[in-house]
């Protein structure tokens, strides 16, 4: 009695066949497999061996002939692309031996599959948990591929995606986009190989908002980043996890590490989680970077979904409040109550030279207000816009205080770098937080209607301080 070896010759590359694979071919009395890939194996079979090869669709008529001829006593070798039991001639050889009761012996012997050739031509794009989709319809019904791509995208995997298109499926990888640009940024890496390991390979990396599926074929394989995968220098890199706080940064052709290596905290990874699943469960997915970094901030500090409605930011507010501090520009962060002030990342304030100041419990606000007739949250606000009037101005208890800072920035005495809108209560709340909006140039983020609260303009600081975090969806790193 002979046996069947079902053996996965790689991707096309004859450097990509394992040593196993190819002494089971040299040893063979049989090969049989898809015409196309005989081109691959033909110069390592032996003197007398007999190849059989068809055409497309006929993998049962192989493997029947498999059987033939191990039932005859020969060792035969089953050839698949990539690896055989993914997508390849293993499922059905193995059905087929217990269907037909034979006793022959089967084998299987893997191969480097397409999606792990095509990830090494593209980086390092599948560091993470991985998960695998064909889009054929052959013998797969299309609602459920639909439901298994949903499934992907929700669950934030690296997916590599087989059988994007031929010439009578078309649509489907567009559905694909569609269905992943639901759950995933626009800016997510999206890498795809042509031809992987032959002579015509194409390699393209892109992202999930500018690929364009009219350059796949039925020789492509497309790889979809999760919410941590990154392009730098022009390779796609999904990470482990390793390097923790660590600011990648990509410097001509090279990938450079600034910083000192720092693990991951178990705080720092609850947070990240938490604005994993807030991402997740968002009703847009396109938002801005810096207003979706904003939001994420605002919901994990709340717990409040309505956030999404409330929550307006000025076209690139964050981005440019941030660079400001980046750059030395903006040095102070005034609050109008103390509440502010102690939410605020004291680690970040120390790694970026910035000091956050409430003149709340300054001796001379008391005076003032006395003298004044006027809140201790206003004197505050007045005292500080002698001393600083150019400062970062985050309200999170008092209308009356950002009513203050209008007044001062309408008669030309403040010129804040930008100021966090989120005063809370019934009395001037919503009134107050509309004197501000008509400040053009002045950059803000207003958490609109009743809501506010200290608590959110700490967190909203903290989203302006800690936005080169924001691409990575890496929160945290100063808690």
């Amino acid at each position: 009695m002979g046996k069947i070896i079902v053996a996965g010759i790689g991707p096309g590359s004859k450097e990509d066949i394992t040593p196993a694979v190819l002494e089971a071919v040299r040893e063979a009395d049989a090969v049989v497999g898809y015409k196309y890939y005989f081109q691959f194996v033909e110069a390592y079979v032996k003197p007398g061996c007999v190849c059989i090869d068809t055409g497309m669709k006929k993998e049962r008529e192989r493997a029947e002939q498999a059987f033939l001829l191990a039932e005859e006593g020969k060792t035969v070798v089953v050839i698949s692309s990539g690896d055989a039991g993914l997508y390849g001639m293993a499922p059905l050889v193995w059905e087929m031996a217990q269907k037909r009761a034979s006793g022959i012996e089967v084998v299987t012997l893997p191969g480097i599959s397409a999606f792990q050739k095509a990830a090494s031509l593209l980086g390092a794009p599948i560091g993470h948990d991985l998960c695998i989709l064909s889009l054929s319809d052959l013998m797969t019904p299309w609602e459920v591929i639909e439901r298994r791509i949903k499934a992907a995208a929700t669950g934030d995997f690296v997916t590599a995606v087989y059988n994007p298109k031929s010439h009578g499926r078309y649509w489907q990888l567009y559905r694909l986009q569609e269905l992943f640009l639901m759950e995933r940024s626009p800016e997510t890496p999206v890498g795809y190989v042509r031809q992987a390991g032959r002579d015509d390979e194409q390699v393209t990396v892109t992202t999930l908002g500018a690929f364009d599926p009219e350059e796949v074929d039925m020789f492509t394989v497309v790889l979809i980043g999760n919410s941590q995968s990154y392009v730098a220098a022009g390779k796609m890199i999904t990470p482990r996890g390793y390097y923790g706080g660590e600011k990648l940064e990509v410097r001509g052709e090279g990938l450079e590490v600034r910083g000192e290596r720092m693990e991951i905290k178990a705080g720092q990874q609850i947070m990240m989680e938490s604005f994993r699943t807030i991402a997740g469960e968002l009703k847009r997915k396109d938002y801005p970077l810096d207003h979706k970094w904003a939001l994420l901030h605002a919901i994990h500090t709340t717990a409040d979904f309505d956030m999404e409605e409330l929550l307006y930011t000025d076209k690139g507010a964050v981005e440019t409040l941030y660079n400001k501090v980046a750059t030395g520009e903006l040095k102070t962060i005034v609050t109008d109550v103390t509440m502010v002030m102690s939410g605020i990342r004291k680690g970040a304030l120390q790694r970026l030279g910035m000091e956050a100041k409430c003149y709340l419990s300054d001796p001379r606000v008391a005076e003032m207000a006395r003298a004044e007739d006027i809140t201790r949250t206003q004197a505050g606000i007045r005292l500080a816009v002698e001393e600083h009037p150019d400062a970062l101005f985050a309200f999170g208890n008092a209308p009356t205080a950002l009513m203050e800072l209008c007044g001062l920035v309408r008669r030309g005495k403040a010129r804040p770098a930008g100021i966090i809108v989120a005063p809370v209560g019934f009395v001037h709340v919503r009134e107050s937080k509309h004197m501000v909006k008509p400040f053009k140039d002045i950059p803000k983020v207003i958490v609109e209607g009743r809501k506010g609260g200290s608590n959110l303009a700490a967190t909203l600081c903290n989203a302006i301080l800690t936005f080169d975090d924001a691409e990575q969806l890496k929160p945290g790193r100063d808690l």
